[in-house]
């Protein structure tokens, strides 16, 4: 089972932009797809990003394409999301999420969460 970490969360202007990263138990290093998701207030748990094993593919959802970029380095097992041209509707918690096999965008299916990290974007 792998233990998930987040970081880089806070308070932003709107059009500035974060970083967000996620610290993955020791020794997983490519054996888990992971992403990230957030969670605004009084709404579902929605899928952002996704990222492969191997950093080869990486696949987000509309809402923020072309803003967000999800990487990785296996050998510190951390994810990224690079956050930019943030906007108030981004405001959310953000959760890190891993899986064996590819990160479905419906949470109800991922296995592996952190606890979250904060973002407010205000206007």
């Amino acid at each position: 089972q792998v233990q998930l970490v987040e970081s880089g969360g806070g308070l932003v202007r709107a059009g500035d932009s974060l970083r967000l990263s996620c610290a993955a138990s020791a020794r997983t290093g490519s054996s888990y797809a992971m992403g990230w998701f957030r969670r605004a207030p009084g709404k579902e748990r929605e899928f952002v990003a996704a990222i492969t094993r191997s950093g080869s593919m990486t696949y987000s959802s509309d809402s923020v394409k072309g803003r967000f970029t999800i990487s990785r380095d296996n050998a510190k097992n951390t994810v990224y999301l690079q956050m930019n041209s943030l906007k108030p509707e981004d405001t959310a918690v953000y959760y890190c999420a891993a899986d064996t096999s590819r990160i479905n965008s419906d949470a109800h299916y991922v296995p592996y969460w952190g606890q979250g990290t904060q973002v407010t974007v205000s206007s």
